[in-house]
């Protein structure tokens, strides 16, 4: 690992940093704990047998006496497992309960969460805003609670959402909202991808979800509320932009376009990747991108726009203006 290597940016479930994610790794803790007694006891047992009751040297031959049935011994093997799964069942019903019942509070931040082949659509239906493969949430406080709230849903096939340090794994089913939620207890990164094989791609189907404190949370809304800026020294990008199929998959607020099978790119230069982590947000990867995105992600959707280099310099210039 490199010297600028980051262990918080390890997507493990052993460092939970949000309420149902304690849940998941506390539930999980008490059942490796319980079968990794079973486990030492059985071993343990099965070594003695094997040591105490070996071939030895000066054996005879003859069969030792044979015990048949053993009141005691024969509860003891179905009480004592009969308990084990009893305790089991109660402790896992317990955190499911916590975790997919709980009661959202009026200062929830609901956020609608899109998965496509193979990108991660985001949408603040309260805020009025619109991104793509990077969640932006406020971090919760213990005396001021803030969960965010997460309404699941596929546009294509099946996905899954997993940022194992905030919360389990839950499905996005065509057809069907799914429902999590995460309460972030520090501000930072956290990273995650899409749990579920959904095609060529499932490997690059990346997500960063930023945890802010609450008043830069509110500084990111009011940027991504503003509408993109109509740069004169763009315009000629502009245009290609508006002449070319670009307007029919994706939306750039204060243009003609409104397309909804792309991401959205009113503030793309805010992001920090191209293609769901496929490149770093720059404008030498996004002209490459623009170029020929299957070089970079197969299989994907968009297709090489085929445009002159002058007409593809201009378009880079206009989105890298998209701040």
């Amino acid at each position: 690992m490199g010297e600028n290597f980051d262990p918080a940016l390890v997507p493990s479930i052993f460092a939970p940093e949000s309420a149902p994610a304690h849940s998941i790794f506390s539930l999980a803790a008490f059942v490796l704990a319980i079968t990794g007694a079973i486990f030492i006891i059985v071993a343990g047992l099965l070594t003695y047998a094997v040591i105490r009751f070996r071939r030895r040297a000066d054996d005879d031959g003859t069969e030792p006496a044979q015990i048949y049935g053993s009141g005691p011994v024969e509860a003891a093997w179905t009480i004592v497992p009969f308990l084990i799964v009893i305790v089991l069942t109660l402790t896992t019903a317990r955190v499911i309960q916590e975790v997919q019942d709980a009661r959202q509070p009026a200062s929830a931040l609901e956020v609608q969460v899109i998965g496509h082949q193979w990108w991660w659509e985001f949408r603040y239906p309260k805020l009025g805003i619109v991104t793509a493969n990077e969640l932006h949430v406020p971090m919760s406080q213990d005396k001021h609670p803030l969960p965010t709230f997460l309404d699941l849903r596929s546009a294509d096939v099946v996905h899954s959402f997993w940022v194992p340090r905030l919360a389990g794994k839950t499905d996005l089913i065509p057809n069907k909202i799914n429902s999590e939620w995460i309460q972030p207890e520090r501000t930072g990164l956290f990273v995650g991808q899409c749990a579920k094989y959904c095609g060529t791609q499932h490997a690059k189907m990346l997500l960063r979800v930023y945890v802010e404190t609450p008043e830069a949370f509110e500084n990111w809304v009011k940027q991504q509320k503003q509408q993109a800026e109509n740069n004169p020294a763009a315009a000629a990008g502009r245009l290609v932009f508006e002449r070319t199929a670009c307007i029919n998959c994706h939306t750039i607020s204060g243009t003609v376009a409104n397309g909804r099978f792309g991401p959205d790119l009113t503030h793309l230069m805010s992001r920090v990747t191209l293609g769901s982590g496929a490149l770093e947000n720059s404008r030498e990867s996004l002209r490459a991108w623009i170029k020929s995105p299957d070089k970079f992600k197969p299989g994907v959707l968009m297709p090489a726009m085929n445009l002159s280099d002058p007409d593809l310099d201009q378009l880079v210039a206009y989105l890298t203006t998209l701040k």
